[in-house]
């Protein structure tokens, strides 16, 4: 399953000061950046934009946005536990619910938020909230994933197939039960219409995933940082012992969770 970088939820299940959190970073960044950063050139992003970057979890996003604004720009950061956000020149780092705290109105000409709204209950809020502190025109990315069609592949035989899929659907009902919605972002692009967000352009990305692959160094990281709770939602001991063994296999072969990148104008 996939980490995800901030949220407001107070079960929320990926703790940044968690003994997994860097690992987990570290592979979201190898897995989404490409992506992430592909989209982020098309706005123009250039030296003197001020950009917000929420849920920024290890910084990677927020870093590169810096290198970019500089030198007459700047970056804000955020999370609910900024701990692992590198300090730069030009990047300011800030402890922040995007939820309940406050943000300066039209302040900002490019926001990116990358696999947090979809933790977030009151997330239609909080688009209508990144949309009024947009600059008019500014530019709104959200990165968010769906696992609707997320299964195994038949080549791995049923025992495999039926061993991941228990583990999947495990991870499912952990994120379920923090208020998470991990199919949301199939219904971003709607929301962020419906939230007065205009010019809005989706992209959807998905890959297969083979051994030494961040995807599946993901899955496995993950399969440690949430373990108690995947023992409440099921799974054993030994059932995750064998889940991790399965995914380390050379052999190993899985279809990605599918990735939606959306970019979107403020109103003029």
């Amino acid at each position: 399953m996939i980490g995800f970088n901030s949220a407001t939820t107070p079960d929320y299940v990926f703790d940044n000061n968690g003994d997994h959190s860097v690992d987990q970073h570290r592979y979201l960044a190898e897995l989404l950046d490409p992506l992430t950063f592909e989209r982020l050139r098309q706005t123009g992003v250039t030296d003197g934009w001020n950009c917000l970057e929420v849920g920024a979890g290890g910084g990677s996003v927020a870093l590169w946005l810096a290198e970019r604004v500089a030198p007459t720009g700047s970056v804000l950061a955020t999370d609910i536990k900024p701990g692992l956000i590198p300090r730069r020149p030009g990047l300011t780092v800030a402890q922040h619910d995007i939820v309940n705290d406050p943000l300066p109105e039209s302040a900002f000409d490019l926001i990116h938020a990358r696999l947090v709204l979809s933790h977030l209950p009151r997330r239609r809020q909080v688009l209508e909230r990144l949309r009024t502190v947009l600059r008019p025109g500014g530019w709104l990315q959200i990165d968010e994933i769906d696992i609707t069609h997320w299964v195994a592949p038949p080549t791995l035989g049923p025992r495999v197939r039926d061993l991941y899929g228990a583990y999947v659907a495990a991870m499912t009902r952990v994120l379920s039960a923090a208020g998470s919605d991990p199919t949301w972002g199939r219904s971003a692009a709607r929301d962020m219409k419906e939230a007065g967000l205009v010019e809005v352009d989706p992209v959807c990305w998905t890959e297969m995933w083979g051994p030494g692959s961040p995807g599946v160094g993901l899955l496995i990281s993950n399969s440690l940082h949430l373990e108690d709770r995947l023992l409440e939602a099921g799974m054993t001991r030994s059932r995750l012992r064998e889940v991790r063994e399965v995914m380390a296999d050379p052999e190993f072969r899985t279809p990605s969770f599918a990735v939606h990148s959306i970019l979107a104008r403020g109103p003029s």
